[in-house]
């Protein structure tokens, strides 16, 4: 009987969950309520945003600019089904034709409006002045002109000529400079109006082999940069937004094969930024009137503060680069 009882007195009975600390409790119980709180917030939010995005151009006029690249035919989409009064501009009327009656063809036509289409190639300057004077006649105004357009060239500077010069120029900085000084007064005389431009990082950031065009995006990077602070009293918003690429079938390829040094300062993940995700953006920004957006990994946007504030560690890597890739094309 004795070796019983102190064995009974020995056995202790489990620790009720109401029992245990005070504090720990509460954590178990607070911690799962706050993550299911803080999810549902951003999910609401997410919707909210979504559902605004979709009737915030509701009836606004919105250029297009290359609007038959996949960037242009992304956003084309989604304006015209949040209600946008749509110019598509591009080179092609065949193409053009055809988008606008994909678009069309998939929407409800009592809340979406026909676009309409102007032919624009910023590379025939000769031809600007017509073709900005067919965008202003197709409604008398506009609210939003997103210029998409943009030409690239990969090669030795010494390898191109002053005439591919001036062609990227044209296409680059030239014609978007044109057709933004050809709608200003419309929108100065309205007091309102959004210019977004959809730029490279390369506006920032400067890589080799890319020297004329890297040149293009810091002109128009920085003439987009000082008419911000010129339009902002007549209510106008300048809106750039700088990414690595937007990615295509030919570049994935290019991107996925591509193994030099610096290609990681302008890849990501390595295929670059989805017409989806960039036409997010764009919606946001336009949303938001956010001035400027970088839409990059970490690596890019760490070369970007590198530039400015160790510019000799940074111009050492990309000489670093430039050696390595020419000695894996000797061997």
């Amino acid at each position: 009987m004795v070796v019983e009882g102190e064995m009974e007195s020995n056995v202790t009975e489990p620790e009720s969950f109401w029992d245990m600390d005070p504090a720990w409790t509460t954590t178990v119980l607070v911690v799962p309520c706050v993550v299911v709180l803080t999810a549902g917030f951003f999910y609401l939010y997410g919707l909210i945003v979504g559902l605004l995005s979709k009737t915030s151009v509701r009836n606004k006029v919105v250029v297009i600019t290359d609007a038959l690249s996949g960037l242009g035919k992304e956003c084309a989409a989604v304006f015209h089904k949040g209600g946008a009064r749509l110019i598509l501009c591009g080179k092609g009327w065949e193409k053009l034709e055809e988008l606008a009656d994909d678009l069309t063809s998939t929407s409800d036509p009592t809340v979406t409006f026909p676009p309409k289409l102007v032919i624009l190639d910023f590379g025939d300057m000769d031809s600007m002045p017509e073709a900005i004077t067919e965008i202003m006649d197709c409604y008398g105004c506009l609210d939003i002109l997103i210029f998409n357009s943009s030409m690239k060239v990969k090669a030795p500077a010494q390898s191109l000529s002053l005439e591919v010069d001036r062609l990227l120029m044209d296409n680059n900085y030239f014609g978007p400079v044109t057709l933004a000084k050809g709608v200003l007064p419309s929108m100065i005389s309205r007091r309102s109006g959004h210019l977004l431009l959809v730029n490279s990082i390369q506006g920032k950031l400067a890589v080799p082999f890319r020297t004329t065009y890297a040149a293009s995006k810091h002109a128009v990077q920085a003439f987009f940069d000082c008419l911000r602070a010129e339009v902002e009293e007549y209510g106008i918003s300048v809106s750039t937004i700088n990414h690595t690429f937007i990615s295509s079938a030919s570049e994935m390829t290019e991107a996925a094969a591509s193994k030099s040094f610096w290609s990681l300062l302008y890849t990501r993940k390595p295929l670059g930024v989805s017409p989806d995700e960039a036409a997010t953006e764009i919606v946001k920004t336009l949303n938001n009137k956010r001035k400027e957006v970088v839409i990059a990994p970490s690596l890019p946007k760490a070369a970007i503060y590198a530039r400015s504030f160790f510019p000799n560690v940074f111009f050492a890597v990309m000489a670093a680069g430039v050696n390595n890739t020419v000695a894996a094309e000797k061997m």
